[in-house]
């Protein structure tokens, strides 16, 4: 489960109860109140805290700091590229060895609407293109896709030696919604082949992707044929599970277990294929008393607790079914 870094009682004693021991986290400074993850301190800090709640840390998720400057390539990125590089060194000193990053800039996930009621009444996530005409960001923020690929290469030329050296695997996970432009900003993880291109430009084996199975569906890809090519090819590090009605320019999450997507399906496939590495749910609805809060903090909207809870029972039990191992 993706639990905030700071001591939250109330979801990391549920995640404990319904036998979580294996957490990722989002070190950022507002989250954590600690200076970001290229300090060793502070996230050795975090990761003692969950150590001592039970937990064990085996990934970070998100931007950990500003990555303005890397990501729109602006004065000062060489900087902050290398300030990048002590957190990998960080992370293997402290034993976690799975980044997911992503390469969204100045918007990251984004939804028009958090409050759309679903089953029951929770509240869940929607996505209209048409909702966003007229909304552009500033003249300075704005930036094109062949210069987000520049930019990336860059930052890949640079960091992928530091992962092969201390051993992190760089999970790339896909643009959410994968729409381009959005709001006059470029988006280039926007489908299958964005992936095939950075995985035959840098064929390292520290080079991966986060499977977030909802993004690719909502890209109307085949998540099947996807799985099948690339879990054997390595290159599958993390899976975030949930699921998506719509396509990419209209769509609404849904419960883990109302969606089209068979679960049951997948996590069959994914064990058959080999896939060994870690596992979540991914945005839940926003179950009775609860409320889906923001975009601001990277862990409130999609991440109230309740349905966390239910999609962690309803996988847990999925596997269990199957027989598959989980750990």
């Amino acid at each position: 489960m993706l639990l905030p870094p700071k001591m939250d009682e109330r979801k990391w004693s549920l995640a404990r109860q319904v036998g979580v021991d294996h957490v990722w986290t989002k070190a950022t400074p507002e989250l954590s109140g600690k200076l970001p993850p290229y300090d060793y301190k502070s996230l050795k800090a975090i990761k003692d805290d969950f150590n001592e709640a039970g937990f064990t840390i085996v990934g970070l998720e998100g931007d950990q700091f500003d990555m303005s400057p890397i990501k729109l390539g602006l004065e000062g990125r060489d900087e902050w590229i290398e300030k990048y590089c002590d957190m990998l060194r960080n992370m293997a000193r402290l034993d976690i060895h799975t980044l997911c990053y992503n390469w969204m800039a100045v918007i990251g996930w984004f939804r028009t609407r958090i409050d759309v009621p679903g089953r029951g009444g929770a509240l869940v996530s929607e996505f209209k293109m048409s909702d966003t005409e007229g909304e552009i960001v500033a003249n300075e923020l704005q930036i094109s896709e062949d210069k987000l690929w520049d930019n990336l290469y860059y930052f890949l030329d640079a960091v992928l030696p530091i992962a092969e050296e201390v051993g992190i695997q760089m999970a790339l996970h896909p643009d959410d919604p994968p729409v381009s432009p959005l709001k006059g900003v470029g988006r280039i993880l926007t489908s299958a082949s964005s992936f095939d291109r950075i995985f035959e430009k840098y064929p390292s084996p520290n080079n991966g992707l986060t499977f977030c199975q909802a993004t690719f569906v909502t890209m109307g890809e085949d998540i099947q044929a996807l799985a099948k090519k690339w879990i054997p090819g390595g290159r599958v590090f993390f899976l975030h599970l949930r699921d998506v009605e719509g396509n990419k320019n209209d769509f609404r999450e849904t419960f883990h277990d109302n969606g089209p997507t068979s679960m049951v399906e997948m996590l069959q496939l994914y064990h058959e294929l080999g896939f060994t590495g870690s596992l979540r749910p991914d945005h839940a609805p926003a179950m009775y008393g609860e409320g889906q809060g923001s975009f601001a903090s990277g862990l409130s909207a999609g991440y109230e607790i309740l349905g966390k809870i239910f999609a962690m029972g309803y996988l847990k039990g999925i596997c269990e079914a199957l027989d598959i191992p989980v750990e």
